[in-house]
């Protein structure tokens, strides 16, 4: 992937206007930011042409913070927000910033049916296994016996794995990435967003606030270590024995397939209906028929 200059970067960032930001010192949030905004650098796509969508959380901060149409909405509930712009703006490169939370908990509901539909959208599900601005509290993501406000004594739960779940309810291409390969996850959300079809990138990130303190997970370099040293490839992990691969979180696109676009389908449906409702023309013998 190509150097983008830091000046390039600077010119899609609201810098004199929304900055400072109100992340954590060591958050991954801003690092993941810097590949969405070198993705979208990269395929030179004009701002104007841009939407970014989000939910509530620390994740969803991030269109504020960006020179693009931005919507910041109701949490869990980006995804039908986004479906609604892509509907009335189909040529928008609409992409959604969301939570682990924000996605797969109390919108765990528009996630799977924008999956099924295959709508022409990117959702970014930035994962730290836990409700970080909301208060700390357990996610679909924490980790089984993983501490939080909500689980003291370890959760229980068993947890989403949101790769196969967006394969399971129907997306077009599925990806996990983490915080710490900045260039590859700049790769998998450049080639997300030119996918037709919904794209779901799984971005692993961290949590040394709400998450890493309760669990002993270090600060922000050792949280960053851990996604480090703990994930393999694909490739990689196609070499290992099941039981080498436990525990690992494994990088690269898993899913990737070409099926009809939800907004071109709907737009031929409103073509066809058009259609059989214009009325026939009066031809001379009919006209003549009448008299």
């Amino acid at each position: 992937m190509a150097t983008i200059p830091q000046k390039i970067i600077h010119r899609y960032l609201r810098r004199n206007k929304k900055f400072p930001h109100v992340w954590c010192m060591g958050c991954t949030n801003g690092i993941v930011l810097g590949s969405l905004i070198r993705a979208i650098a990269e395929l030179e796509l004009q701002k104007d042409n841009v939407t970014l969508v989000s939910g509530i959380g620390c994740s969803s901060r991030m269109p504020v913070y960006v020179d693009f149409n931005t919507c910041h909405t109701l949490h869990g509930r980006p995804i039908p927000f986004a479906t609604g712009i892509k509907l009335f703006k189909p040529e928008q490169n609409v992409i959604v910033i969301t939570g682990d939370g924000d996605a797969t908990a109390i919108g765990g509901n528009h996630f799977i049916h924008a999956c099924r539909r295959n709508i022409d959208m990117t959702i970014l599900v930035m994962n730290n296994n836990i409700y970080g601005m909301t208060g700390g509290q357990s996610s679909p993501t924490t980790p089984l016996n993983g501490i939080s406000v909500t689980t003291p004594h370890g959760s229980i739960d068993p947890v989403f794995d949101i790769c196969k779940l967006a394969i399971g309810a129907g997306a077009t291409f599925v990806a996990r990435a983490t915080a710490f390969h900045t260039i590859e996850t700049s790769k998998i959300i450049r080639d997300a967003v030119i996918h037709k079809g919904t794209s779901v990138v799984e971005i692993m990130s961290t949590c040394h606030v709400s998450y890493g303190k309760l669990n002993k997970k270090g600060g922000p370099a050792e949280m960053l270590r851990f996604l480090k040293d703990n994930s393999i490839t694909i490739a990689e992990a196609e070499k290992l024995e099941p039981e080498k691969k436990e525990g690992k979180i494994i990088r690269g696109i898993f899913h990737k397939v070409e099926q009809p676009e939800y907004c071109e389908r709907y737009q031929a449906l409103c073509d066809s209906l058009q259609k059989d409702e214009k009325p026939e023309a009066a031809s001379p013998k009919k006209e003549e028929a009448k008299k």
